[in-house]
């Protein structure tokens, strides 16, 4: 199975409508990637097709692809790199002189 990043999407997107940007494709799955607090959408989404030769061959044909005025960025999904702890403040005002 192959990811798909789908960038610089138009706000007002929803799944229905990325999975419809890949209809001459077969997508196994479309999702658009919202922000927790609003419920908005962040712009971005992903899109998984099981056969690698059809998904190259939809990144070649949309990337760039403009919809609403807006230039999508299509490729291949990147594994997400772990996140780092949050920083904790340093010494908690145990400092010795």
């Amino acid at each position: 199975m192959k990811s798909i990043y789908v960038g610089n999407l138009p706000f007002a997107f929803k799944d229905g409508d990325l999975a419809g940007l890949f209809s001459d494709y077969t997508v196994s799955s479309a999702k658009i990637v919202m922000d927790r607090d609003t419920g908005r959408s962040k712009g971005f989404g992903f899109v998984e097709m099981e056969d690698d030769a059809e998904a190259l061959a939809a990144v070649e044909a949309l990337n760039g692809t403009e919809v609403n005025g807006r230039a999508l960025r299509v490729n291949e999904a990147q594994p997400r790199e772990p996140r780092r702890p949050p920083f904790r403040g340093g010494d908690r005002g145990n400092r010795r002189f």
